[in-house]
């Protein structure tokens, strides 16, 4: 309820009715005349009230009166009534109704009662209500007010005293207060200047308001009062204490520093009065040294004395906190004089007191600052700020190193020592402090950080000065630096960020213009560091040497921090490098010995700090060292040395090094060497080592048992490693300078790690390697501005000879460059070519570094990367390309192996992503694999490699060859820019064309590799994709193929066959077995040449009509033909067979396939119009060819119909039979044919006869000749024709080896031709076919074949020689089995069916021909009859029994034909010499002088008779009949010939049983009849020839006549004896003969018979008669037959005439 509201109002008049009463009742007696007063007050009241609406204002106005009974009553003296009165004042006051006048009656009536010591709190209370309800009270009054105050404090009541002594200090309060009030009202108003008075007049401030000027004299006064003068203003002061005084001047400077700075002349008091005077009171002590105070001294006034001079310190505080840029001069000297307290010679005390003023300075900043410009920037000015800080830091020393400042017996000091600061019980925790050199100083908690609340500065009511308890200076002192430092950088902090945020805005605002911030601030800035970073480092390092605490180590640590941070920000290098360096080595075990530090350290202070106790062995806390050890571990040095230990304070320096590198990293420049290379020391020696990333994860040291980590220090260990990890991961918010300087750093670490490292095999440090990686991968965003120092340095590393170094170096390579290229960089790298190469760069310099563990890394990325980025590489190929390409023989096998993984999955999977120009690169690659020596199977599967990527180039034709287009042309624009010839292998081809050279330029290489795998391999890949893929080349580049490619290929791998080893190769590598045709170089090099030379006939043959359209065509068929002609004649069957091959393939000679047998491939192929030739000649996979792939001939043909395997249009046809191109074959086939036929030269039997050609070349090569003939029948000469026969029977003349013979040889008794028989037989066949069907002329061979097949025949019984090579016959062969497995044998063929079937063949070709002209006039009749002459007159001495039965037949046939052309011809006398040749064969045959095995079988022999029989018969039918036109010598010869046959002749070595047979009655009898028949049939024609039948005829009966008589005597005389066999045989013969006759003068006309053969047969019968008697049944039997034919002569006898008639 406010005063002035009506209830209140009311109730104050009731109340004051209430006191007057109560007054008037108390002075009743005593005092009436205040009761009178009283009274009258009361009604006085009554009236105001009831007349006023303002009660107030009107009390107030009357208050005088109103008062006046209560001040009466004070006057009493009473105590009752003078309480009641002044409260009843009191009451008056509150309501603000006591007016000016009142009042000073008021304070007269208080004045008189403190003069008479009454009511003194009462008086107090009232005056201070008076003061403080309203300002009525001014000037003298007020004063007197103040006075009275005063006096009453100087009482001898300590509770007025302390009563007094607060009213005091409200009261001067309350003026100061009013004067602030003032001004407030007075604000708006523009006052006037005073006008400057020469003299002020120190009573009256005239240019002062009322309050103002109240203030100012009371102020003066104080001044006056303290200085212990007498007062101006405060009249009535009886007494006064200086420390009052101070307390008051402390109070009103702290409350009101607007009063002094507003008003000058408060200025001038402060200025003139105040600091001379505090400066006055400093002097005791300032002159004051500690122990110089004798009893001597004259005054004691000069001690210093505690109670003033700790106030003086506090005013001074005020002065500086307030009026410092009034008093700049005057606090240069009170700060002067506040260090000079801090020396060692002071008092504890003082010590104490000034170091918590300093204290005070240190949490302001912004006076810190306002010092360092006033004072230290001005030139001749005290270095006021540096000497704070040197103060502070010289004190904490000089604390460590006066004797007394602590207890020296410190280190064994309980755990409870003296102080407040103790943290925690005593059992559990050692108590906070700092030790140092056996110093011991506890540390106590002095106030919060950042707030100054000091103890002793605090203790007003002291006199005595306190006793310090030990360490607490130290500690405030400590707290003090932290506070400075703590200010100092983060007002620095703030205003730097504010400074970038407004060059940001400004930026923005307009970007243009660079400004640059005004550089004053920074200037202070940096003077504020440059003047306190010595102090600062010299007394952090020793506190942090001494500390034992971790929470003090941690603040000063973080002290250091913040500083060295400060300093980068500031680009103040020393010193930021100085808090590092000291950092630093608090990490490091003490005297570690690290250069970098040390020559940091030398130039900063000399001092050297030390740890005592340095026993390494025991890790014990009660070791004497303070610090708890947590590690002992390996220093990292060249030379080993001892152990070191680390201690935990070590490690939490560590951490504090982490975190500065961690979170200031920006600003570390060059002293990330510092940071790293203690880091890197740290980590070693906790055994830290890198990991997967280039983390560093805690690994057991490698050199023994020396690194011990306790517990504790475990545990910290991830935690450290995780910090370094995200330490060098935050780089990458450090800016572009900053990140090089650390990596500058780190490489700079890295190469001396990398010079420790050598010549060791000691574990290196790979702290610097690790780290680079770690920065690498996380700042992938801007690898470019790191790459090239990054990796140029890590490949250094690669090639260090330390391996494990080494390893590492690679490591990060390949994850850096691995990590860049999967990063999404920005554009990326597809679009940023530039970056690509660089970041692979590094890959491909991997590949110059010797040792093979970096290779293979090197590759196992190339791996990686293309199992990752294959697709997206681009640009980069040719250099992936390159790594994997870079393989050396030298290398060893895991590591081509590896790269050829590479190649395999390029090659399978990334073709397609690559540039088409990339591809040529990968055919080069893919053939140095081939090449290379080290593993055989890996240049088989790259030869398989070329295959698919030729098979690639040919599915993406089109897209490649349009994408290599483009690309020539632009390379194209570039030469002629620079005036250059285009510079790329086989230039003037295509583009794409080239791409295939270059593929058929490797497979050749490989192609002629030294071993026999890769080189068939090769082939069969390099003729395949020719076969499969050479429709897309263009026909200049056909040209390039031929001459560059297959005819280079063919003359190196003749060269190589040529001239290959002969020794025998030893089974290759133990357990593989070579098989004997494969045992020597020069073997596995035929194989080559087979393949090879087969290849290139293919492509000839495949690709006729184009070749053919090339120009050189004829040319290169040259040079084919001689390379098949001298591959033909080397002197190894296997090439010389296969080379026949190829020329039969050349020649289009398909192997004969019978319709059915053709696969459906072919028969398709037909359809399509593809002449079976072109099919596959010699089938599909003879040796050395190679196999076709998946895509069979038929999808290659009907995928190009359209391109160049079509058949040649009708036009065209000719071109297939150039016949030059066909001569010139036919010349091949003839050289080769004579050289390989003939015979070797003469030579010793011993000599191992020369090169002999085998069976299947020889078949070959006469197979070829049919074929041939069909293109060049047409020129083809009789001299080309007797070349022929001569190769056909040289090739026919050839022995077989021994070894080769049971192959080759049929068994003896089968009649079989060997396939080379055949083929001479075919040619032979194919000629006289053509003969046949040719012109005229050609008819003029026939007798030519005739004479060369004769020939032939009469190998049946002499075989040919073949030269003088010893040959053995089959016939002996078959005896001596054994024998013909001797090695230099020869085995003679077996002639007799090639013999035989020529003759077959003669016989046919004769019944074609036998009437052509040549035919007859060449005499071959007579040529055949003289060749059969041979066989038929060896007869049983035959080689083959079916030799001379075949003579027989053929001979028999042939006549059959020929006789009647000989007849025909007669006269023409050209069949004059055949007959006597057919007499004397007809007499050879027939009566031979060979006889016939004894082993013939009855049967046998009747056959053989049989033939014989045929022979007679066809004289008798062919012969005889034509004797007319037959010369008569040859008639005779013949009848003679017959007579002897039809004259049985025994044989004498007969046995009974064979008689019979033997004596070849049938032939006798066939003979007989032929004599008889041709006897009585032919009109005679001469009598001459009669008569040789007569007498034959005669001769036949008289010695039939004969035998019948010897026989019948002979019975009748041997009785029952038998006869001997041989005379039955005869006498059966003889009727037998009779019984022929008889049938033949029968069948002949009677007149051609003469009278007396008649005669001469009758005769016969009485003999005939006489034999019935005999009795062999056989004789009886054949006398029936005889006897039978005599019937025909019985007949009745008729009359002469009638005979004579007829």
């Amino acid at each position: 309820m406010s005063t002035s509201s009506p209830e209140a109002v009311k109730k104050l008049l009731e109340n004051m009715q209430t006191d007057l009463r109560s007054l008037s009742m108390e002075c009743k007696k005593k005092f009436p005349p205040v009761k009178e007063a009283a009274e009258s007050g009361i009604v006085k009241i009554k009236t105001i009230a009831a007349r006023n609406t303002d009660i107030l204002a009107t009390l107030k106005e009357n208050s005088s009166e109103v008062v006046q009974p209560f001040l009466m009553g004070c006057g009493t003296k009473e105590p009752k009534i003078t309480q009641l009165c002044l409260a009843a004042i009191q009451r008056l006051m509150s309501h603000e109704v006591v007016s000016e006048a009142a009042a000073g009656n008021i304070i007269n009536m208080l004045w008189q009662l403190m003069e008479n010591g009454l009511e003194e709190l009462k008086l107090l209370q009232t005056v201070l209500v008076l003061l403080t309800t309203n300002t009525v009270v001014h000037d003298e009054v007020l004063s007197k007010a103040i006075v009275l105050c005063f006096r009453l404090h100087f009482t001898k009541d300590n509770i007025t005293n302390n009563t007094a002594a607060a009213t005091v200090r409200q009261v001067v309060t309350v003026v100061f207060e009013r004067m602030v009030a003032e001004d407030e009202r007075f604000k708006g108003i523009v006052e006037l200047p005073p006008p400057v008075q020469g003299n002020t007049n120190r009573r009256s401030v005239s240019t002062l308001r009322p309050s103002a000027k109240d203030a100012y004299m009371l102020f003066q006064d104080l001044c006056q009062l303290v200085n212990a003068d007498a007062p101006y203003w405060l009249v009535g002061m009886t007494e006064m204490t200086r420390t009052f005084g101070l307390e008051l001047l402390e109070s009103v400077l702290n409350d009101f520093p607007g009063v002094f700075l507003q008003h000058q002349e408060f200025s001038f008091l402060l200025k003139e009065r105040v600091c001379p005077l505090v400066i006055k009171l400093f002097s005791p002590n300032i002159k004051f040294r500690q122990g110089s105070s004798s009893s001597a001294s004259p005054a004691p006034v000069e001690k210093p004395y505690f109670p003033i001079c700790m106030r003086l310190l506090r005013v001074v505080s005020v002065l500086i906190k307030h009026y410092y840029s009034l008093l700049v001069t005057e606090c240069e000297i009170f700060l002067s004089l506040l260090v000079k307290f801090l020396d060692g010679e002071k008092p504890q005390w003082l010590r104490a007191v000034a170091v918590e003023s300093v204290h005070r300075l240190c949490v302001q900043p912004h006076l810190l600052r306002s010092f360092c410009q006033s004072y230290d920037m001005k030139q001749h000015s005290t270095k006021v700020f540096r000497d704070i800080v040197n103060a502070l830091g010289s004190f904490i020393q000089s604390l460590f190193i006066v004797p007394n400042a602590g207890n020296p017996a410190a280190t064994n000091a309980p755990a409870g020592g003296s102080g407040s600061g103790l943290q925690g019980g005593a059992g559990l925790t050692a108590q906070a402090a700092f030790e140092y050199r056996g110093t011991w100083i506890p540390l106590m908690t002095v106030s919060v950080q950042g707030s100054a609340k000091a103890t002793y500065l605090e203790m007003l009511d002291k006199v005595e000065p306190p006793s310090i308890p030990e360490g607490y200076a130290m500690s405030v002192a400590f707290s003090a630096l932290l506070d400075l430092v703590r200010g100092i950088t983060s007002m620095i902090e703030r205003e730097l960020a504010k400074e970038e945020e407004e060059s940001a805005v400004r930026r923005e605002a307009n970007p243009d213009q660079n400004a640059q911030p005004e550089p004053g601030a920074h200037l202070v800035w940096e003077e504020m560091v440059s003047a306190c970073w010595c102090g600062l480092l010299a007394a952090l390092s020793l506190l942090l040497d001494a500390s034992t605490d971790e929470t003090a180590t941690e603040n000063i640590l973080k002290a250091e921090l913040t500083v060295a941070s400060l300093c980068g920000r500031l680009g103040l290098v020393t010193p930021r490098d100085a808090f590092i360096t000291a950092i630093c080595k608090a990490s490091l075990p003490p005297h570690y010995a690290l250069t970098v530090l040390s020559s940091n350290a030398a130039n900063l202070n000399n001092k050297t700090y030390s740890i005592q106790g340095q026993s390494v062995q025991i890790i014990s806390p009660s070791s004497e060292s303070h610090q708890q050890v947590v590690a002992v571990g390996q220093p990292l040095t060249v030379q080993p040395q001892g152990t070191v230990v680390l201690t935990a304070k070590n490690i939490q320096c560590m951490r504090t090094l982490l975190n500065l590198a961690h979170c200031h990293g920006a600003v570390l420049g060059t002293s990330w060497q510092l940071v790293l290379a203690t880091l890197q020391h740290l980590v070693w020696i906790l055994g830290l080592k890198p990991g997967v990333g280039g983390a560093l994860k805690p690994g057991r040291a490698v050199e023994g048992p020396s690194t011990v980590l306790t517990t504790a220090v475990m545990t910290d260990l991830p935690v450290i490693s995780n910090i370094l990890s995200r330490l060098f991961e935050s780089s990458q918010y450090l800016d572009d300078v900053s990140l090089h300087h650390l990596i500058n750093a780190l490489c700079s670490l890295s190469l001396e790690a990398m010079e420790m490292a050598y010549g060791t095999n000691k574990e290196p440090s790979l702290f610097a390697v690790a780290k680079l990686l770690e920065t690498g991968l996380v700042n992938m965003d801007r690898i470019e501005i790191l790459w090239r120092p990054l990796t140029g340095h890590l490949l250094e590393v690669c090639q260090h000879p330390n391996a494990r170094m080494r390893e590492w170096g690679a490591e990060a390579v390949t994850a850096l460059i691995k990590a860049s290229l999967a990063y999404k960089h920005n554009p990326p790298l597809a679009q940023n070519q530039r970056l690509q190469l660089l970041l692979l760069n590094p890959l491909k310099e991997l590949s110059n570094v010797l040792h093979a563990d970096i290779r293979q890394k090197q590759l196992e990325s190339v791996l990686q990367i293309l199992q990752s980025q294959g697709d997206s590489l681009g640009p980069g190929w040719p250099l992936v390309l390159g790594v994997i390409g870079a393989i050396r023989n030298d290398q060893g096998e895991s590591l081509i192996r590896t790269a050829f993984q590479c190649l395999q999955l390029v090659v399978t999977d990334f073709l397609p992503t690559m540039p088409c120009t990339c591809l040529q690169i990968v055919v080069e690659v893919a053939g140095s694999f081939g090449l290379q020596n080290q593993e055989l199977n890996i240049s088989l599967t790259s030869i398989g490699l070329l295959w698919n990527i030729s098979d690639y180039f040919f599915q993406r034709g089109e897209a490649i060859t349009q994408e290599l287009e483009r690309e020539e042309a632009v390379l194209q624009k570039q030469a002629q820019e620079k005036g250059e010839p285009l510079n790329r292998p086989f230039h003037p081809a295509p583009p794409f064309d080239c791409l295939w050279l270059c593929l058929y330029a490797k497979l050749g290489e490989l192609c002629v590799d030294p071993r026999p795998a890769v080189r068939k391999s090769a082939g069969q890949t390099m003729f395949s994709t020719i076969a499969a893929h050479g429709t897309l080349l263009q026909q200049p580049t056909w040209h390039i193929v031929v001459w560059k490619v297959l005819f280079h290929l063919l003359d190196c791998v003749r060269k190589s066959s040529t001239t290959a080893d002969k020794e025998k190769i030893e089974s290759g590598g133990g357990n593989i077995l070579i098989h004997h045709s494969r045992d020597t170089a020069e073997k596995q090099w035929a194989e080559t040449w087979v393949l090879t030379l087969a290849g290139v006939a293919r492509i000839f043959n495949t690709r006729r009509y184009l070749l053919q359209q090339l120009g050189d065509f004829f040319k290169a068929w040259e040079v084919l033909l001689d390379h098949i002609q001298s591959a033909a004649l080397s002197k190894n069957n296997e090439v010389s067979l296969a080379a026949l091959k190829s020329f039969q393939e050349i020649l289009q000679i398909g192997t004969p396939v019978k319709e059915s047998a053709l696969p459906t491939e072919a028969l398709a192929l037909a359809a399509l119009g593809v002449p079976p030739v072109l099919i596959d000649p010699l089938g599909a996979s003879g040796p050395g060819r190679p196999l076709l792939r998946s895509d069979s001939m038929l999808e290659r043909l009907t995928r190009y119909s359209s391109a160049e395997l079509q058949v040649p249009p009708p036009g065209e046809e000719s071109a297939l039979e150039d016949s030059a191109l066909w001569w010139s074959a036919w010349n091949t086939w003839y050289r080769t044919g004579t050289d390989s036929t003939r015979p070797p030269g003469g030579g010793t039997g011993t000599d191992r006869p020369s090169f002999i050609p085998s069976q299947p070349f020889l078949t070959a090569l006469v197979q070829i000749f049919p074929a041939l003939y069909q293109h060049i029948k047409t020129g083809f000469s009789m001299d080309d024709l007797r070349k022929l026969g001569v190769i056909l029977h040289g090739a026919v003349s050839v022995p077989i080896s021994s070894d080769a013979s049971p192959f080759i040889l049929p068994s003896y008794t089968e009649a079989v031709l060997t396939s080379l028989q055949e083929a001479v037989l075919t040619a032979l066949d194919v000629l006289q076919k053509a003969i046949c069907v040719g012109p005229e002329n050609l008819q003029v061979m026939y007798p030519a074949i005739f004479e060369q097949l004769l020939l032939f025949v009469e190998f049946s019984c002499k075989p040919p020689q073949y030269g003088k090579v010893e040959t053995k016959h089959v016939a002996n062969a078959k005896y001596n089995q054994i024998q013909l497995f001797a090695p230099a044998e020869w085995v003679a063929l077996n002639y007799v069916p090639f013999a035989e079937r020529s003759l077959e063949v003669v016989v046919d070709l004769y019944h074609k021909t036998a009437c052509h002209k040549a035919v007859i006039n060449e005499k071959v009749l007579q040529n055949i009859i003289k060749t059969l002459r041979i066989p038929l007159s060896l007869k049983y001495a035959c080689p083959s029994e079916s030799t001379w039965k075949l003579a027989v037949s053929s001979l028999l046939k042939v006549l059959s034909i020929g006789l009647p052309v000989a007849r025909q011809h007669a006269s023409s006398g050209k069949f004059e010499t055949m007959w006597p040749e057919l007499a004397n064969a007809f007499e050879d045959f027939l009566f031979t002088k060979s006889t016939p095995p004894d082993n013939m079988s009855i049967q046998e022999f009747q056959k053989n008779e049989a033939i014989d029989v045929e022979v007679v018969q066809l004289i008798s039918t062919e012969i005889l009949p034509f004797a007319n036109f037959i010369p008569k010598d040859f008639v005779g010869q013949i009848m003679t010939m017959l007579n002897k046959g039809s004259i049985h002749s025994q044989s004498s070595s007969f046995t009974e049983a064979e008689i019979e047979v033997r004596m070849r009655e049938e032939f006798s009898k066939v003979c007989f009849e032929t004599l008889l028949q041709f006897s009585f049939s032919n009109k005679v024609s001469t009598p001459q020839e009669g008569y040789i039948s007569r007498m034959a005829l005669s001769v036949l009966l008289k010695r039939s006549q004969d035998v019948l008589r010897r026989y019948v005597d002979d019975e009748r005389l041997s009785g029952r004896c038998p006869l001997p066999r041989q005379q039955v045989t005869e006498i059966i013969f003889v009727l037998k003969a009779i019984s022929t006759l008889m049938d033949s003068l029968k069948k002949t006309q009677p007149e051609n018979v003469d009278g007396t053969t008649w005669a001469q047969v009758i005769a016969l019968y009485p003999t005939l008669v006489e034999c019935i008697t005999c009795s062999s049944t056989e004789v009886s039997s054949a006398l029936k037959e005889a006897l039978g034919p005599f019937k025909d002569f019985m007949q009745p006898p008729v009359s002469r005439v009638q005979n004579g008639e007829s």
